[in-house]
């Protein structure tokens, strides 16, 4: 048989254009087999948490060309409504999308229409438990294909296809998220009884669930132990405890019986698996009780730590710490992100964190050890509250330098007026603002990294070593209390049940007195209480006190008359405590099964609260809000730019200020940064290479939440849920697709 040379020559060229053309791949490697679908098939886009995508379709030549193709209406947060949090980053499995509602029910719709197909409600007959998530986590076996999630205290198990529950995993398609955590002999107490939930998905190797938690941050703390659940069954595979028991490697870094008065040093934020090496990869939060660590002397293993395990056993690998006995909370926010970076000439697998104080530690993937040196820094040499001993020192890394503010000084107060320079000036003048590092303490101090820094949307790479990631510069005020005039009276006087109870459960995060914050309620992160009355109606608060909403979790574990005392204290209802009013100077609460637990502290914070002039808008010179793009070969910024703006001020001529932001990013090969998270409700996209934003667009709803996209029959789409409620900004329940018309 004869080949003509023109036939030849076509095959060579179609051969090498073809060469030329990036395959297209789905996010978690796997090459489609036709080209025409790419799934988003885990929080993150891979297992990598790269939250990146080989997709080109969409890119920097046609992005202006971006619109809607479809908008799936949840049905919730209507006008009227109390407004819940949806963070959720839906994942995409052969044409399907599911993800959650602002109420915690799961759905499945189809990807290219937005159509629905199923939905689960957990709460359907029971009281709901309404908290964040930020997505599910799909699994599969031949046929069995199954949708996994957490809603209050549960763990479900649905079928992919039907969103029917099934019935072989634990009891009827749910198990009790307490499994695993220990019991009374353990703790002497009922861990059962106490709070927990789980706000970001875990992830899955072979047919193992391993996942973290969320839990109080006060004395109520449960421990956060990380946890891997059988599959099939739903049974504990294997515990790996993050505030370890006498025995265990880690206890002599606390004090003798911290276990059993201690909880937190939780994985709430998420974590990425290294399936070649059998690895999980995660971060751990602070140690209850924020802000003090008396009952905790020592450096607190495994909180505030970057944690590698063995996948199938749940063994210790290597741990690094980023914060010696935190007294600031400053939680790993994110997810680690596992990248490949050149290091003398050869590539190296690495692990990428960022965190709350602005940092980005680097990390051999094996080892652990510091790919850019780390230095520990002493703590400035300030008197700690009594009791407390902290570090004398702290890690810093040498490289990339903080992309966060972290210290304050004069001449970084605000100047946008002259009247909120004053205001400013004066609280500022009358507060402690030291070095970072500078332990809390009684006269109230001014601080950075509370609210990142860094927070839960993550870090996005791509395959270069660049990492992304935006930041928050939010400064915080926090003054602490003496517990004992808290519980007791100032001056001897007796305080109501109500007071003591709300000093108990609610004043680590709400503060009541007007004088603490600079700033209306509607905003701050953690609302100010003090006239909540005139906002909502008792039955409105009792409602919230049940079932929980955004960051503030349910208090269905005290009982109802505690949570009726709290609402008479809030309301000004209840009557003046008799001297000898025993349940005035004792805190109560229906489940507590010894003297250390729940632990009350001898020093409490004054509630998280934002520093913000007399308008409202942040106490500092901006930017409030970056993005920031790094080069994780060298340590160096590629580029650094402002993220969100308020109309209002750019209406009066000021350059764009970047807002606070919760959300995080997305990065195609197409050369596009999706990201939305800020005040003005606006998802854009940025040119990596440069940092300008190339397409915008105003969503109905503020997007705190992070994009995915995908590919469905040959058409890429983005899509990202739209359901506000921050800042005190209109809600929504609403999910929007983009793509090319």
């Amino acid at each position: 048989m004869t080949i003509r040379f023109p036939i030849i020559c076509s095959i060579l060229i179609a051969v090498t254009f073809c060469a030329l053309i990036p395959a297209i791949r789905v996010p978690d490697g796997r090459v489609p087999d036709d080209g025409k679908d790419a799934d988003w098939p885990v929080y993150g886009g891979n297992n990598a948490g790269n939250r990146y995508s080989a997709l080109t379709q969409v890119n920097k030549n046609n992005v202006r060309n971006l619109q809607p193709a479809w908008t799936y209406d949840t049905g919730e947060n209507k006008p009227g409504e109390r407004g819940m949090d949806m963070q959720c980053q839906p994942i995409v499995i052969d044409g399907v999308m599911y993800g959650t509602t602002p109420r915690l029910k799961v759905f499945a719709i189809d990807a290219a229409t937005g159509k629905e197909l199923w939905k689960f409600d957990p709460f359907e007959g029971k009281r709901p438990r309404f908290h964040p998530t930020r997505g599910v986590v799909y699994w599969s076996e031949g046929n069995d294909k199954r949708i996994l999630f957490t809603a209050g205290a549960s763990l479900f198990a649905l079928n992919a296809q039907t969103g029917k529950l099934v019935e072989s995993f634990g009891k009827n398609g749910e198990v009790d998220f307490h499994d695993g955590l220990g019991d009374a002999a353990n703790y002497g107490y009922d861990p059962y009884q106490f709070n927990i939930r789980n706000t970001t998905p875990g992830v899955i190797f072979k047919n193992l669930l391993i996942t973290g938690s969320s839990v109080s941050e006060g004395g109520d703390a449960l421990p956060g132990h990380i946890r891997a659940f059988d599959m099939r069954t739903g049974k504990v595979a294997w515990v790996f405890r993050t505030i370890p028991l006498p025995g265990e490697y880690g206890y002599e870094t606390w004090s003798k019986d911290s276990y059993r008065k201690l909880g937190g040093a939780n994985c709430w934020a998420g974590m990425v698996m290294d399936e070649k090496r059998g690895m999980v990869f995660l971060g751990t939060g602070s140690p209850s009780v924020d802000f003090y660590g008396g009952a905790r002397k020592g450096s607190n293993l495994f909180a505030n730590c970057v944690i590698a395990l063995n996948a199938e056993t749940g063994k210790r690998v290597w741990h690094f710490q980023t914060v010696h006995h935190d007294l600031w909370d400053r939680d790993i926010p994110c997810p680690p992100n596992l990248i490949t970076v050149k290091r003398n000439g050869k590539m190296v697998d690495a692990v990428a964190q960022a965190t709350k104080d602005g940092y980005v530690f680097l990390f051999d993937r094996d080892t652990g050890k510091p790919l850019f040196p780390v230095k520990e820094v002493a703590v400035p040499n300030a008197k700690p509250l009594p009791g407390d001993q902290p570090w004398p020192t702290q890690p810093v890394p040498v490289k990339p330098a903080r992309f966060a503010n972290q210290t304050l000084t004069e001449a970084d107060i605000t100047t946008r007026t002259p009247e909120a320079h004053a205001y400013v000036l004066d609280r500022f003048r009358n507060s402690n603002r030291g070095p970072k590092n500078q332990p809390p303490d009684l006269s109230g101090g001014l601080l950075y990294g509370i609210g990142g820094g860094a927070e839960w949307g993550g870090t996005a790479a791509d395959p270069e070593g660049i990492v992304y990631v935006n930041g928050n510069n939010m400064l915080w005020w926090l003054k602490m209390r003496d517990a004992g005039e808290i519980r007791s009276g100032e001056n001897g006087q007796t305080l109501s049940r109500g007071q003591v109870l709300f000093n108990t459960n609610c004043a680590v995060c709400h503060a009541t007195d007007s004088q603490t914050a600079a700033a209306s309620a509607a905003t701050q992160a953690y609302p100010v209480l003090k006239d909540v009355g005139q906002r909502m109606s008792r039955e409105q608060i009792g409602a919230l006190l049940e079932t929980g909403r955004g960051r503030m979790p349910s208090f269905q574990h005290i009982s109802k008359e505690d949570r009726a005392a709290i609402l008479d204290f809030l309301l000004k209802t209840e009557p003046k405590p008799a001297a000898n009013d025993i349940h005035a100077q004792t805190t109560t609460t229906a489940f507590k099964t010894n003297a250390s637990f729940p632990y009350q502290p001898p020093y409490v914070n004054n509630g998280n609260v934002q520093f913000r002039d007399q308008d409202n808008y942040p106490a500092i010179k901006p930017p409030w809000g970056t993005l920031n793009a790094i080069d994780m070969n060298t340590g160096e910024y590629l580029w650094k730019v402002t993220l969100g703006e308020y109309p209002e001020l750019t209406k009066q001529g000021l350059p764009p200020t970047g807002t606070e932001n919760h959300g995080g990013p997305l990065v195609t090969a197409g050369g596009l940064l999706f990201i939305a998270a800020t005040y003005d409700e606006k998802l854009r996209a940025f040119d990596t290479k440069t940092g300008k934003v190339v397409w915008e667009y105003q969503l109905p709803a503020g997007g705190f939440a992070t994009p995915i996209t995908y590919m469905v029959d040959g058409k890429q789409y983005i899509a990202i849920a739209a359901g506000g409620t921050r800042y005190g900004l209109k809600p929504g329940g609403s999910y929007i697709a983009f793509a090319l018309p």
